[in-house]
């Protein structure tokens, strides 16, 4: 029984050393696929460090003004002003989409009212002045 046993050991410890030795090499070329990795990512961001450079070298404000001059007869660019500028008020939205009318004749939408109803007031109108009562002559 005893030589059994210490077979079983000898197994279990011959075992054991196999998978230690595959778990090294599995764990080396793991370290080795992230240093590949590190590697690229290092060379990645000296690339976006020369790019930012070169755009920057390439956006210089008096570069621009010099590439403005040379092409004003062909290009007819001009300098920004703050009255080209715009609020949220110009932005023309699209209309929203409407729920198609529904097939049956016989059904009618109620309208939306939040007076007890009376119909609902018209909406706003940017540049469209509602005369007020104090804007009204008196009437003789």
């Amino acid at each position: 029984m005893r030589p059994l046993l210490y077979l079983a050991a000898a197994l279990v410890v011959m075992a054991l050393a196999f998978w230690a030795y595959r778990e090294n090499y599995r764990t080396q070329a793991q370290v080795d696929q992230m240093q590949s990795v590190q590697r690229e990512i290092a060379g990645l961001r000296e690339t976006l460090g020369v790019l930012r450079a070169e755009w920057a070298y390439l956006n210089r404000p008096e570069r621009l003004r010099q590439l403005v001059d040379m092409n004003f007869e062909r290009l007819r660019l001009a300098p920004v002003q703050s009255n080209q500028f715009g609020g949220p008020r110009n932005i023309d939205y699209p209309p929203p989409d409407l729920p198609a009318p529904p097939e049956d004749d016989d059904w009618v939408a109620p309208l939306p009212s939040n007076n007890h109803g009376a119909p609902p007031p018209r909406p706003f109108r940017p540049g469209f002045a509602v005369p007020s009562v104090a804007d009204r002559s008196p009437q003789e």
